[in-house]
Protein backbone atom coordinates (compact mmCIF):
# COMPACT_ATOMS: atom_id res chain seq x y z
CA UNK A 1 0.00 0.00 0.00
CA UNK A 2 1.38 3.42 -0.96
CA UNK A 3 2.42 5.78 1.83
CA UNK A 4 2.76 9.54 1.40
CA UNK A 5 6.40 10.50 0.99
CA UNK A 6 8.47 13.00 2.91
CA UNK A 7 10.66 15.78 1.46
CA UNK A 8 8.82 16.73 -1.70
CA UNK A 9 7.25 19.89 -3.07
CA UNK A 10 5.03 21.08 -5.88
CA UNK A 11 6.83 23.10 -8.51
CA UNK A 12 4.06 25.70 -8.32
CA UNK A 13 0.62 25.62 -6.66
CA UNK A 14 -1.03 25.13 -10.07
CA UNK A 15 1.48 22.53 -11.35
CA UNK A 16 0.89 18.86 -10.58
CA UNK A 17 4.56 18.07 -11.14
CA UNK A 18 6.51 17.49 -7.93
CA UNK A 19 10.18 17.66 -6.99
CA UNK A 20 11.48 14.89 -4.76
CA UNK A 21 14.05 16.22 -2.27
CA UNK A 22 15.07 12.90 -0.77
CA UNK A 23 18.20 12.24 -2.84
CA UNK A 24 20.55 14.37 -4.89
CA UNK A 25 18.88 13.50 -8.19
CA UNK A 26 16.08 15.83 -7.02
CA UNK A 27 13.80 14.30 -9.63
CA UNK A 28 11.00 16.39 -11.12
CA UNK A 29 8.18 13.88 -11.51
CA UNK A 30 5.06 14.42 -13.64
CA UNK A 31 1.73 12.92 -12.54
CA UNK A 32 1.59 9.16 -13.02
CA UNK A 33 5.38 8.84 -13.24
CA UNK A 34 8.14 7.69 -10.90
CA UNK A 35 11.52 9.08 -9.95
CA UNK A 36 14.92 7.60 -10.78
CA UNK A 37 14.55 5.06 -7.98
CA UNK A 38 11.29 3.75 -9.52
CA UNK A 39 9.68 3.47 -6.06
CA UNK A 40 8.42 7.04 -5.55
CA UNK A 41 5.39 7.96 -7.61
CA UNK A 42 3.46 11.15 -8.29
CA UNK A 43 -0.25 10.50 -7.91
CA UNK A 44 -2.29 13.55 -8.84
CA UNK A 45 0.28 15.97 -7.49
CA UNK A 46 1.13 14.05 -4.29
CA UNK A 47 4.33 12.01 -3.97
CA UNK A 48 4.05 8.51 -2.53
CA UNK A 49 6.57 5.86 -1.57
CA UNK A 50 5.70 2.40 -2.88
CA UNK A 51 7.96 0.46 -0.49
CA UNK A 52 6.86 1.54 2.98
CA UNK A 53 6.28 -1.48 5.22
CA UNK A 54 7.46 -3.90 2.49
CA UNK A 55 10.70 -5.68 3.35
CA UNK A 56 12.34 -7.72 0.63
CA UNK A 57 15.11 -8.92 2.95
CA UNK A 58 15.46 -9.48 6.70
CA UNK A 59 18.62 -11.03 8.14
CA UNK A 60 20.72 -11.03 11.29
CA UNK A 61 24.27 -10.04 10.32
CA UNK A 62 27.56 -9.38 12.09
CA UNK A 63 28.04 -5.61 12.18
CA UNK A 64 31.38 -6.25 10.45
CA UNK A 65 29.47 -7.30 7.31
CA UNK A 66 28.26 -3.73 6.70
CA UNK A 67 31.29 -3.23 6.93
CA UNK A 68 31.59 -1.31 10.20
CA UNK A 69 34.70 -2.21 12.19
CA UNK A 70 34.63 0.63 14.73
CA UNK A 71 30.92 0.58 15.60
CA UNK A 72 29.82 -1.87 18.32
CA UNK A 73 32.46 -4.40 17.16
CA UNK A 74 31.50 -8.04 17.57
CA UNK A 75 27.76 -7.24 17.78
CA UNK A 76 24.90 -8.37 15.56
CA UNK A 77 22.67 -6.11 13.51
CA UNK A 78 19.13 -6.81 12.31
CA UNK A 79 19.33 -5.95 8.62
CA UNK A 80 16.44 -4.99 6.34
CA UNK A 81 15.92 -3.76 2.80
CA UNK A 82 13.16 -2.86 0.39
CA UNK A 83 13.22 -3.11 -3.40
CA UNK A 84 14.83 -0.37 -5.48
CA UNK A 85 17.81 1.96 -5.71
CA UNK A 86 18.57 5.46 -6.96
CA UNK A 87 21.80 4.20 -8.60
CA UNK A 88 22.19 1.64 -11.37
CA UNK A 89 25.69 0.36 -10.68
CA UNK A 90 26.88 -2.11 -13.29
CA UNK A 91 28.60 -4.17 -10.57
CA UNK A 92 25.79 -4.32 -7.97
CA UNK A 93 25.93 -7.51 -5.91
CA UNK A 94 22.27 -7.20 -4.93
CA UNK A 95 20.99 -6.22 -8.37
CA UNK A 96 18.13 -8.72 -8.27
CA UNK A 97 16.40 -6.62 -5.61
CA UNK A 98 17.98 -3.19 -6.13
CA UNK A 99 17.09 -3.08 -9.83
CA UNK A 100 13.82 -5.03 -9.60
CA UNK A 101 11.53 -1.98 -9.97
CA UNK A 102 13.59 -0.64 -12.89
CA UNK A 103 14.16 -3.88 -14.81
CA UNK A 104 11.04 -5.87 -13.94
CA UNK A 105 8.60 -3.04 -13.20
CA UNK A 106 7.96 -4.89 -9.95
CA UNK A 107 7.81 -3.78 -6.33
CA UNK A 108 7.36 -6.62 -3.89
CA UNK A 109 8.07 -7.45 -0.26
CA UNK A 110 6.60 -8.84 2.94
CA UNK A 111 4.68 -6.57 5.31
CA UNK A 112 6.47 -5.64 8.53
CA UNK A 113 5.75 -2.54 10.58
CA UNK A 114 8.56 -0.44 12.05
CA UNK A 115 7.64 -1.66 15.52
CA UNK A 116 7.72 -5.29 14.39
CA UNK A 117 11.19 -4.81 12.93
CA UNK A 118 12.54 -3.22 16.11
CA UNK A 119 11.00 -5.92 18.29
CA UNK A 120 12.42 -8.65 16.05
CA UNK A 121 15.86 -7.09 16.43
CA UNK A 122 15.59 -7.23 20.21
CA UNK A 123 14.41 -10.86 20.14
CA UNK A 124 17.37 -11.77 17.94
CA UNK A 125 19.82 -10.26 20.43
CA UNK A 126 20.92 -7.51 18.07
CA UNK A 127 22.49 -4.24 19.19
CA UNK A 128 21.35 -2.32 16.12
CA UNK A 129 19.10 -2.22 13.08
CA UNK A 130 20.80 -1.82 9.69
CA UNK A 131 19.16 -0.40 6.58
CA UNK A 132 21.19 -2.08 3.88
CA UNK A 133 21.45 -4.39 0.82
CA UNK A 134 19.66 -1.77 -1.31
CA UNK A 135 19.91 2.01 -0.88
CA UNK A 136 18.17 3.08 2.37
CA UNK A 137 17.74 6.65 1.16
CA UNK A 138 14.94 5.52 -1.14
CA UNK A 139 13.01 3.94 1.74
CA UNK A 140 13.82 6.71 4.22
CA UNK A 141 10.25 7.04 5.54
CA UNK A 142 10.27 3.39 6.56
CA UNK A 143 13.85 3.49 7.82
CA UNK A 144 13.38 6.59 9.98
CA UNK A 145 10.13 5.32 11.49
CA UNK A 146 11.85 2.03 12.28
CA UNK A 147 14.84 3.89 13.69
CA UNK A 148 12.57 5.76 16.11
CA UNK A 149 11.11 2.47 17.33
CA UNK A 150 14.59 0.98 17.64
CA UNK A 151 15.88 3.90 19.71
CA UNK A 152 12.98 3.50 22.14
CA UNK A 153 14.08 -0.10 22.65
CA UNK A 154 17.70 0.89 23.27
CA UNK A 155 19.07 -0.03 19.85
CA UNK A 156 21.37 1.88 17.50
CA UNK A 157 20.67 2.39 13.80
CA UNK A 158 22.96 2.01 10.80
CA UNK A 159 22.80 3.04 7.13
CA UNK A 160 24.81 1.30 4.42
CA UNK A 161 24.58 3.85 1.67
CA UNK A 162 25.84 5.31 -1.59
CA UNK A 163 25.85 8.70 0.13
CA UNK A 164 23.49 10.39 -2.33
CA UNK A 165 20.92 11.71 0.14
CA UNK A 166 20.11 15.42 0.33
CA UNK A 167 21.16 17.69 3.21
CA UNK A 168 17.47 17.82 4.13
CA UNK A 169 17.39 14.06 4.68
CA UNK A 170 20.67 14.11 6.56
CA UNK A 171 19.14 16.62 8.97
CA UNK A 172 16.30 14.17 9.66
CA UNK A 173 18.79 11.33 10.18
CA UNK A 174 20.74 13.18 12.88
CA UNK A 175 20.04 11.62 16.26
CA UNK A 176 18.34 8.58 14.75
CA UNK A 177 21.07 7.09 12.56
CA UNK A 178 24.19 6.48 14.62
CA UNK A 179 26.55 4.86 12.13
CA UNK A 180 26.92 4.79 8.36
CA UNK A 181 29.15 3.13 5.82
CA UNK A 182 29.29 5.09 2.57
CA UNK A 183 30.59 3.74 -0.72
CA UNK A 184 33.07 6.12 -2.28
CA UNK A 185 33.16 4.34 -5.60
CA UNK A 186 35.82 6.37 -7.36
CA UNK A 187 37.63 9.68 -7.42
CA UNK A 188 36.27 10.66 -10.84
CA UNK A 189 32.86 11.97 -11.76
CA UNK A 190 33.09 10.20 -15.12
CA UNK A 191 33.06 6.83 -13.32
CA UNK A 192 29.94 7.81 -11.37
CA UNK A 193 28.10 8.98 -14.49
CA UNK A 194 29.04 6.00 -16.64
CA UNK A 195 28.93 3.13 -14.13
CA UNK A 196 26.37 4.28 -11.53
CA UNK A 197 24.22 6.90 -13.27
CA UNK A 198 25.00 9.57 -10.67
CA UNK A 199 27.48 12.32 -9.78
CA UNK A 200 30.49 12.36 -7.49
CA UNK A 201 30.17 15.85 -5.96
CA UNK A 202 27.09 15.21 -3.77
CA UNK A 203 28.76 12.14 -2.27
CA UNK A 204 31.89 14.08 -1.34
CA UNK A 205 29.85 16.87 0.21
CA UNK A 206 27.77 14.39 2.18
CA UNK A 207 30.77 12.59 3.61
CA UNK A 208 31.78 15.82 5.27
CA UNK A 209 28.21 16.62 6.37
CA UNK A 210 27.77 13.18 7.91
CA UNK A 211 30.87 13.60 10.01
CA UNK A 212 29.84 17.12 11.05
CA UNK A 213 26.49 15.76 12.24
CA UNK A 214 28.25 13.36 14.60
CA UNK A 215 27.20 10.19 12.78
CA UNK A 216 29.99 7.60 12.93
CA UNK A 217 31.35 7.23 9.38
CA UNK A 218 33.32 4.51 7.63
CA UNK A 219 34.07 4.51 3.90
CA UNK A 220 34.29 1.62 1.44
CA UNK A 221 35.86 1.59 -2.02
CA UNK A 222 35.21 -1.45 -4.20
CA UNK A 223 38.34 -1.71 -6.32
CA UNK A 224 37.45 -2.92 -9.84
CA UNK A 225 40.21 -3.98 -12.25
CA UNK A 226 40.57 -1.56 -15.12
CA UNK A 227 37.97 0.89 -13.81
CA UNK A 228 39.15 2.53 -10.58
CA UNK A 229 42.37 0.74 -9.64
CA UNK A 230 45.09 3.10 -10.86
CA UNK A 231 47.73 4.42 -8.50
CA UNK A 232 46.58 8.01 -9.10
CA UNK A 233 42.94 7.27 -8.36
CA UNK A 234 43.60 5.31 -5.18
CA UNK A 235 45.99 7.99 -4.01
CA UNK A 236 43.38 10.69 -4.71
CA UNK A 237 40.79 8.86 -2.61
CA UNK A 238 43.20 8.29 0.27
CA UNK A 239 44.28 11.94 0.23
CA UNK A 240 40.68 13.12 0.16
CA UNK A 241 39.78 10.94 3.16
CA UNK A 242 42.78 12.16 5.13
CA UNK A 243 42.38 15.83 4.26
CA UNK A 244 38.59 16.08 4.62
CA UNK A 245 37.65 13.39 7.15
CA UNK A 246 40.85 13.03 9.14
CA UNK A 247 43.23 10.18 9.98
CA UNK A 248 40.71 8.26 12.12
CA UNK A 249 38.21 7.69 9.28
CA UNK A 250 38.29 3.93 8.54
CA UNK A 251 38.78 3.03 4.87
CA UNK A 252 37.66 -0.39 3.63
CA UNK A 253 39.30 -1.43 0.37
CA UNK A 254 37.05 -4.15 -0.96
CA UNK A 255 37.75 -6.90 -3.48
CA UNK A 256 35.53 -7.00 -6.55
CA UNK A 257 34.01 -10.28 -7.72
CA UNK A 258 32.29 -10.62 -11.13
CA UNK A 259 28.68 -9.46 -10.82
CA UNK A 260 25.70 -8.32 -12.87
CA UNK A 261 26.83 -6.37 -15.97
CA UNK A 262 30.52 -6.76 -15.11
CA UNK A 263 30.42 -10.55 -14.99
CA UNK A 264 33.32 -10.67 -17.46
CA UNK A 265 35.69 -8.63 -15.28
CA UNK A 266 38.08 -10.76 -13.18
CA UNK A 267 38.30 -10.50 -9.38
CA UNK A 268 40.63 -7.85 -8.00
CA UNK A 269 44.16 -9.19 -7.53
CA UNK A 270 45.27 -9.27 -3.90
CA UNK A 271 48.35 -7.27 -4.90
CA UNK A 272 46.14 -4.37 -6.04
CA UNK A 273 44.29 -4.31 -2.74
CA UNK A 274 47.53 -4.44 -0.77
CA UNK A 275 48.92 -1.58 -2.86
CA UNK A 276 45.82 0.46 -2.02
CA UNK A 277 46.25 -0.44 1.65
CA UNK A 278 49.84 0.82 1.58
CA UNK A 279 48.74 4.03 -0.13
CA UNK A 280 46.17 4.66 2.60
CA UNK A 281 48.66 4.05 5.38
CA UNK A 282 51.34 6.19 3.69
CA UNK A 283 48.81 8.99 3.39
CA UNK A 284 48.35 8.90 7.16
CA UNK A 285 45.08 6.99 7.56
CA UNK A 286 45.25 5.00 10.80
CA UNK A 287 42.61 2.38 10.04
CA UNK A 288 42.78 0.82 6.57
CA UNK A 289 41.29 -2.60 5.86
CA UNK A 290 41.35 -5.02 2.94
CA UNK A 291 37.85 -6.48 2.51
CA UNK A 292 36.34 -9.52 0.79
CA UNK A 293 39.57 -11.46 1.38
CA UNK A 294 38.76 -13.58 4.47
CA UNK A 295 41.74 -14.18 6.70
CA UNK A 296 43.80 -11.27 5.35
CA UNK A 297 46.05 -9.81 8.01
CA UNK A 298 44.72 -6.28 7.49
CA UNK A 299 41.21 -7.29 8.64
CA UNK A 300 42.28 -6.83 12.25
CA UNK A 301 42.38 -3.48 14.02
CA UNK A 302 45.82 -2.51 15.27
CA UNK A 303 46.68 0.25 17.69
CA UNK A 304 47.99 3.11 15.53
CA UNK A 305 50.58 3.95 18.20
CA UNK A 306 52.18 0.62 19.17
CA UNK A 307 50.83 -1.80 16.52
CA UNK A 308 49.19 -4.20 18.97
CA UNK A 309 46.23 -6.14 17.54
CA UNK A 310 43.37 -4.81 19.65
CA UNK A 311 40.53 -6.46 17.67
CA UNK A 312 41.28 -9.64 15.74
CA UNK A 313 39.11 -10.58 12.77
CA UNK A 314 38.94 -13.60 10.49
CA UNK A 315 36.10 -13.11 8.05
CA UNK A 316 33.14 -12.21 10.25
CA UNK A 317 34.61 -13.79 13.39
CA UNK A 318 35.66 -11.03 15.76
CA UNK A 319 37.59 -11.24 19.01
CA UNK A 320 38.61 -8.36 21.25
CA UNK A 321 42.25 -8.98 22.20
CA UNK A 322 43.76 -5.88 23.75
CA UNK A 323 41.06 -3.25 24.09
CA UNK A 324 39.49 -1.96 27.28
CA UNK A 325 37.39 1.15 27.68
CA UNK A 326 38.08 2.01 24.05
CA UNK A 327 41.85 2.11 24.68
CA UNK A 328 44.76 -0.11 23.77
CA UNK A 329 45.66 -2.03 26.93
CA UNK A 330 49.37 -1.92 26.04
CA UNK A 331 49.94 1.80 25.50
CA UNK A 332 46.65 3.52 26.38
CA UNK A 333 45.99 4.98 22.92
CA UNK A 334 42.31 5.68 22.24
CA UNK A 335 40.90 3.59 19.39
CA UNK A 336 38.37 5.68 17.47
CA UNK A 337 34.79 4.42 17.25
CA UNK A 338 31.40 3.95 18.89
CA UNK A 339 30.88 1.69 21.90
CA UNK A 340 34.34 0.21 21.59
CA UNK A 341 34.87 -2.48 24.29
Amino acid sequence: MAHEAILWERLTPDDLRVRCNLCSHRCVIPPGRQGACCVRENRDGVLYTLVYDRTIAQHVDPIEKKPLFHFQPGSRSFSIATAGCNFRCAFCQNWEISQMPREQDLVTGSPATPRQIAQAAVRAGCASVSYTYTEPTIFAEYALDTAREAVMLGLKNVFVSNGYMTPELLSLMAGLIHGINVDLKAGRGEFYHRISGAALEPVLANLERIQQLGIWLEVTTLVIPGLNDTEDELRWIARYLYDKLGPDAPWHISRFYPQYKLAGVPPTPAATLERAWRIGREMGLRYVYVGNVPGHDTESTRCPQCGTVVIERNGYQTAVRALAGGMCVKCGTIIAGVEMP
